[in-house]
């Protein structure tokens, strides 16, 4: 009787380890399958697309395993870098000034720059126009997030994510500003600040997008910013204020 037991509970042991086995093994092959998924097919653009658009910036820019700054910087780790941060690569003023300002290329400043470079960077060299479509725009920022940072880690990682540099509650965010209340607040920002767009001096902010000041805005006001001038500036406003000179200065 004891050996049937036995054997019986033997069998029972060897069934619960293959059981084991392969569930491990299950759970290897979905691990795998995750790992080696496409994270280019990510959340915000497609970056096979992507590879098409850049070709407008290639007689520029290089990426890639030998990429060499010649015209325009290399783009490679451009995710999270610093404004104006490649070695030994010329900037024009605009964007000198915006490097010393704390300013890093995240998501959405790429985005905005992008888009309308003289917008971000008022006497940028760039000679480009801009991308108007936000599709091409951010198929091809999928495209050059493949080159910077480790892409098995998106979207979380830092330097390949598209969040901005503060976190912003949402009605914060969806604030319409008034902009004559902006045109009334403005006077204090052109003391130092010019109109007509110039960097001469200080960084222009005329034409700027509203999300895009929104953020710079908050972050001085968070410190997050490195700037004890502007840091006290924001620091003085309140929400409803910076909405408004967003308004203003987006098309003053």
């Amino acid at each position: 009787m004891w050996p049937q037991i036995r054997n019986r509970e033997a069998a029972a042991v060897q069934r619960l380890g293959d059981l084991v086995r392969r569930a491990v093994q299950a759970l290897c092959l979905i691990t795998s399958f995750w790992l080696a998924a496409p994270v280019l097919a990510n959340e915000f653009g497609d970056a096979k697309r992507g590879e098409a658009v850049y070709s407008q910036c290639a007689a520029c820019h290089q990426v890639g395993k030998k990429a060499e700054s010649g015209i325009g910087p290399a783009l490679n780790n451009i995710f999270h870098r610093p404004v104006a941060d490649v070695p030994h690569f010329k900037y024009s003023e605009s964007l000198a000034r915006l490097r010393s300002s704390g300013m890093r290329w995240t998501f959405d400043q790429l985005d905005a720059y992008i888009e309308n470079p003289r917008a971000l960077a008022s006497q940028t060299s760039m000679g480009f126009a801009g991308l108007a479509s936000k599709q091409d725009r951010a198929d091809l920022l999928a495209y050059l997030r493949l080159f910077s940072g480790n892409p098995a880690d998106l979207p979380e990682s830092a330097p390949t994510s598209s969040v901005s540099e503060v976190s912003l509650p949402a009605d914060v965010l969806a604030l319409e500003g008034d902009r004559a209340y902006g045109e009334y607040l403005a006077s204090e920002c052109l003391t130092c600040h010019q109109m007509q767009g110039s960097s001469k001096g200080v960084p222009s902010i005329t034409g700027w997008p509203q999300k895009q000041f929104l953020v710079a805005m908050h972050a001085y006001k968070q410190k997050k910013r490195p700037n004890a001038i502007m840091q006290m500036m924001a620091g003085r406003l309140a929400d409803e204020e910076i909405a408004a000179l967003a308004a203003y200065f987006a098309s003053p």
